[in-house]
C-alpha cells in the first residue's frame, strides 16, 4: 500500500474461534505477524464496537495503526453491515482526529460504499447548545478508503449515493435532536423548506386556518391545546420517468406531553423525538430526489404540539377526521393516530400504487421489539418489501399481524371509532386503527399500505454504538430510500 499522510489507518479484525483475526489489511508480511503476537496480550478480541489504537507503522505513512473490531466473521466472511458499523464506530470514537484512512477487507462496490455511509453516520455530532465547548473533539473531517475496487466505473455513483444517504440520516437525527423550543410545528415546517431548497420538491405548508377550513379534524384538535398551532406540510417530487406513485405519511408531533392524559414526568423526558416519523419521511423525499430516482412521491408531514391547556381536547371529545369519520378521544396520549389519520386520508385522495407511514407511534412497539427493532404492519406484499429494503440498508424491522379481533375493541358508542382499544398487542392495535383510513385506488381496491412503528429505534437513550449516536438515530431513512430503489429495480 502506497503511504498517505492520514491520521490514522484503520484495519478490521474479526472475532475468530482461537482469537482475533486480522481482515486483509495491506501490511508487510512482518507486521502482520508481529500484531498475531501481541493482539491477545493488548486486549484485542475483534468484538464489534472494540477499537485499539497503537503507534503508526512507518511503512503506512500514518501517525496511529488503529484495529477495529467488525465481529464474528461467518465462515470467514464479514457482512456488509458489520463493515458499515465498524467504520462507524471507528469514526465515532476517533473525533479530534482530521484525516482517517480506511483499509478494510472489500470485494464488492457495496461494501466500499457501505464503509464510507458508515464513517459518514458516525462522524455525526449534534451541533449542541453548550456554552463551553473546551475539551469538545470535532468530528473526523476527511475519510479515505483503500480498496482494489478504486478504479471500478460503478464506484463514484455508489459513493454519492451513499453521501446523500448518510447526509439524509444525519439531517434527521438533528431534527430529532432539537429542543421542542428551537423546533415546533412552524419551525419544522420552515426547516423542511430550507431543506428542500435547490431540490426539485415542492413544499406546500397548510397553517392552522387551512387546516381547519379543509377539515382536518384530527391535526386540529390535538393541535389546539398548543400555543403553537399545527401545521401539515405536503412535499412533492415528480420525475418525467416516474414507474410509480408513492406517498409517505410522518407523524410530527413536536413534543408530547400527553395532553390531558398527561404522562408522567419521566415519561416526558425524551418526547422531543415524537416527530422522527416526519423527519424520516421529509429527508428520505429529499434523498430520493437528490437520486433523481424515477418515482412519482408525495409526502405528509403531520406535524403539532400535543399540550394540556384550557383548550386541549378532553377524553370524550368527538373528532372529525379529514373526509368525515368522527372518532372519540378516550386518551389524550393516543395523539398520533389522530394526526396520522388525518394525512392518510389526505394521501389516499391522491390515489398512490402505495402508501407507508412512519411513526413512533406505541410504547407497546417498544414492549414487543425493543430498542433497536421497529415494527412493519399492512399489506404483506408492502411489508415484505420493506423488510428487504430493511435488511439491504442495515436497519431492523420485523413483520407484525393486524389481527381482525382487535378491530371491534375500537368501538365506540358515540362516534365510528374511538382512538384507543385492546392494550394487549398495542402496537397492532393502533395499526388496526390506522388501516380504517387507508382509502381506496382508482380501480376501487384499497391501496396497499404498510405502518412503521419507530418508537423505540428512532431515539437512543443508551450508550453509542457502531455508527449510532446518542439520541436521535435516523431510523427508517434507509429502508425507505432503499424500498424506492427495490420499487424501480422491479420495474425493469
Amino acid at each position: 500500500m502506497a503511504k498517505v499522510a492520514a491520521d490514522a489507518l484503520v484495519i478490521a479484525v474479526s472475532k475468530g474461534t482461537d482469537g482475533p483475526v486480522i481482515l486483509g489489511a495491506p501490511l508487510s508480511p512482518a507486521s502482520i505477524a508481529s500484531l498475531n503476537g501481541s493482539m491477545t496480550a493488548l486486549g484485542v478480541t475483534g468484538a464489534a464496537d472494540q477499537l485499539v489504537r497503537l503507534p503508526g507503522l512507518p511503512e503506512t505513512g500514518t501517525k496511529v495503526l488503529v484495529l477495529a473490531g467488525v465481529g464474528t466473521a461467518k465462515n470467514g466472511v464479514v457482512s456488509d453491515e458489520a463493515l458499515r458499523r465498524a467504520a462507524g464506530s471507528a469514526a465515532r470514537q476517533l473525533s479530534g482526529l482530521n484525516h482517517v484512512l480506511f483499509a478494510f477487507p472489500t470485494t464488492a462496490v457495496a461494501q466500499v460504499a457501505g464503509i464510507a455511509e458508515g464513517a459518514a453516520m458516525g462522524a455525526y455530532q449534534y451541533a449542541s447548545l453548550h456554552s463551553n465547548t473546551k475539551g469538545k473533539l470535532s468530528p473526523i473531517a476527511k475519510v479515505t478508503i483503500h480498496s482494489t475496487l478504486a478504479k471500478d466505473p460503478e464506484l463514484a455513483t455508489a459513493l454519492e449515493r451513499a453521501t446523500i444517504v448518510a447526509n439524509a440520516v444525519n439531517a434527521t437525527r438533528t431534527l430529532v435532536n432539537e429542543p421542542p423550543s428551537k423546533l415546533y410545528p412552524a419551525t419544522f415546517a420552515e426547516a423542511a423548506k430550507d431543506l428542500a431548497k435547490g431540490l426539485p420538491v415542492k413544499v406546500t405548508i397548510l397553517d392552522e386556518k387551512r387546516l381547519l377550513k379543509e377539515g382536518y379534524g384530527g391535526i386540529m384538535g390535538v393541535g389546539q391545546g398548543s400555543s403553537r398551532p399545527p401545521r401539515m406540510v405536503k412535499l412533492e417530487y415528480k420525475s418525467d420517468r416516474a414507474v410509480a406513485d408513492l406517498a409517505l405519511v410522518g407523524k410530527g408531533i413536536t413534543f408530547d406531553s400527553g395532553g390531558i392524559s398527561i404522562k408522567p414526568g419521566a415519561g416526558m423526558v425524551t418526547m422531543k423525538c415524537d416527530m422522527a416519523g416526519a423527519a424520516a419521511v421529509l429527508n428520505a423525499i429529499l434523498a430520493v430526489a437528490a437520486l433523481g430516482l424515477p418515482v412519482n412521491m408525495t409526502g405528509w408531514l403531520c406535524i403539532a404540539e400535543n399540550m394540556p391547556s384550557g383548550t386541549a381536547i378532553r377524553p370524550s371529545d368527538v373528532l372529525t377526521i379529514l373526509g368525515g369519520k368522527t372518532v372519540e378521544v378516550l386518551n389524550t396520549d393516543a395523539e398520533g393516530r389522530l394526526v396520522m389519520a388525518d394525512g392518510l386520508v389526505a394521501a389516499s385522495q391522491e390515489f398512490p400504487d402505495v402508501i407507508i407511514d412512519v411513526a413512533t407511534l406505541t410504547g407497546a412497539q417498544v414492549v414487543a421489539l425493543g430498542h433497536r427493532t421497529a415494527g412493519v404492519m399492512g399489506d404483506e406484499g408492502v411489508s415484505a418489501a420493506l423488510k428487504a429494503a430493511a435488511d439491504r440498508a442495515g436497519e431492523l424491522i420485523w413483520p407484525m399481524p393486524l389481527p381482525e379481533e382487535l378491530r371491534p375493541s375500537l368501538d365506540s358508542p358515540v362516534a365510528d371509532m374511538a382512538n384507543i382499544g385492546e392494550r394487549m398487542g398495542g402496537m397492532m392495535t393502533a395499526a388496526v386503527f390506522l388501516q380504517e383510513f387507508i382509502g381506496k385506488g382508482k380501480d376501487g381496491e384499497t391501496i396497499p399500505w404498510a405502518h412503521l412503528d419507530i418508537a423505540g429505534p428512532a431515539f437512543n437513550e443508551g450508550s453509542a454504538y457502531g455508527y449510532t449516536p446518542k439520541q436521535g438515530t435516523g431510523m427508517a431513512v434507509r429502508t425507505l430510500v432503499a424500498y424506492v430503489e427495490d420499487v424501480v429495480a422491479r420495474s425493469h
